[in-house]
């Protein structure tokens, strides 16, 4: 236990408490945005903005061709805060045009897709811009974290979604839907210019770094890909649901059902975004490295633990929360927490170390693999078993990639840290 409180009082040192408050009333002004907005918009016109939101959603972890993530993992590497300053001018520089040129791209393709609902281009041109403006934000939040102001980055965070729903209560009520759409796009942007100045940084016109180079670029691009895979890796089962069962209310059932253990995802997130710069910062000391794998994992089995009992005892009684005609679905539901163990122990850590080592690669890669399983997979199970066979390759597939994330990182890590 002695190892835990020392884990625990690590986390809070580097002000993860204040990360997993933020986290929490992140979520909360989420779903308040969201139900004023479903309050104050017209139900059809919603729909649109949503629709055309969603396609854009994919789209904004590559915004910037991902050098926000490059900016995290190489900027732990670096020495000094001149560099560090240095890094975050170049990347906030390149990322500005790389996120313009997308924006731009996206906007000319668009325009000759022939969309099933009417607004849906403009609504969807308009909010291309908010892959350049979170962008911006995300990069404010990163070097925060490479400063390692946690705190300052958890108020960021609290306030980009406090302004989001205030512009959103605000802007909806006056001009409808249009008014939303503008809630999104400049509600990043305020809260970076609230930040900046507390951010205490100086931009810089040169770049004297090596480290900018072809492999640079190429890292941020793969993880911002990744991130986009993993999303689809994740609605491939609606959309599998829907094809092969050709029943809507079963895709709805499904949803619901999966709310819940997908929203506990965020638990090893909060660790990983308080811990990332630290670890990265010290990867090549093997000790430190495998003194917080073994904290992590065995903190994360003792929350498992209790996730498991609790969800298996009040399964009927927390899907209840949804309807009484969701109790039905206990098995599928307590299904997908076991799959979730495997995020908590495995992939969550191991596929972050894979990050810090620079292999974010590897991540692309079995992330394909998955997806590639699980539309074969689902192709077979769904229609014997319905929407359980969707969350059992669900839960497979997070095992599966959670233990492969395990064995490559230590295959790579004993071959370059030795």
């Amino acid at each position: 236990m002695g190892d835990i409180k020392e884990y625990i009082k690590g986390f809070i040192d580097r002000s993860g408490n204040y990360v997993f408050l933020s986290t929490l009333f992140s979520r909360g002004f989420s779903f308040l945005g969201s139900w004023i907005a479903l309050q104050l918009i017209d139900h059809e016109e919603l729909g649109v903005i949503l629709f055309a939101f969603s396609i854009v959603q994919f789209i904004i972890p590559i915004g910037g061709f991902g050098l926000h993530q490059s900016l995290i993992r190489y900027g732990a590497l670096l020495n000094s805060n001149e560099e560090k300053q240095e890094l975050f001018s170049y990347v906030l520089k390149k990322g500005i045009i790389a996120s313009i040129l997308i924006i731009l791209l996206l906007n000319v393709i668009g325009y000759f897709i022939p969309f099933q609902f009417d607004k849906t281009y403009g609504y969807f041109s308009f909010l291309t811009l908010t892959i350049l403006t979170i962008f911006i934000l995300e990069i404010i939040k990163i070097q925060f974290r490479l400063q390692h102001k946690n705190k300052l980055y958890a108020s960021c965070e609290f306030w980009y979604n406090a302004i989001l729903v205030i512009l959103i209560f605000l802007l909806s009520y006056y001009f409808d839907g249009f008014g939303y759409v503008i809630a999104l796009i400049i509600s990043p942007l305020i809260t970076v210019l609230f930040f900046l100045k507390k951010l205490n940084i100086k931009l810089t016109s040169t770049n004297n770094l090596k480290i900018t180079n072809f492999f640079f670029w190429r890292y941020g691009f793969l993880g911002g890909i990744s991130n986009v895979v993993t999303q689809l890796l994740i609605l491939i089962d609606i959309i599998l649901i829907g094809h092969l069962m050709d029943d809507p209310i079963q895709v709805t059932n499904y949803r619901y059902i999966s709310i819940i253990p997908f929203s506990l995802l965020f638990l090893p997130r909060v660790f990983i975004t308080t811990d990332f710069v630290t670890f990265t910062e010290k990867i090549a000391d093997r000790e430190y490295i495998m003194k917080y794998i073994k904290n992590y994992v065995l903190f994360f089995a003792i929350i498992s633990i209790i996730i498991l009992v609790f969800s298996y005892l009040f399964a009927s009684e927390i899907l209840s929360i949804f309807g009484k005609e969701y109790m039905m679905y206990t098995d599928s539901f307590f299904i997908l927490i076991i799959g979730i163990i495997g995020i908590f122990l495995l992939r969550g850590v191991f596929g972050n170390l894979l990050a810090s080592i620079g292999r974010i690669e590897i991540n692309y890669y079995i992330i394909c693999m998955a997806l590639l399983i699980n539309i074969l997979s689902n192709q077979y199970l769904i229609p014997i078993y319905g929407i359980k066979g969707a969350a059992i390759t669900s839960a497979i597939l997070m095992w599966f990639t959670g233990i492969l994330s395990w064995l490559c990182f230590a295959y790579l890590y004993r071959k370059k840290y030795r």
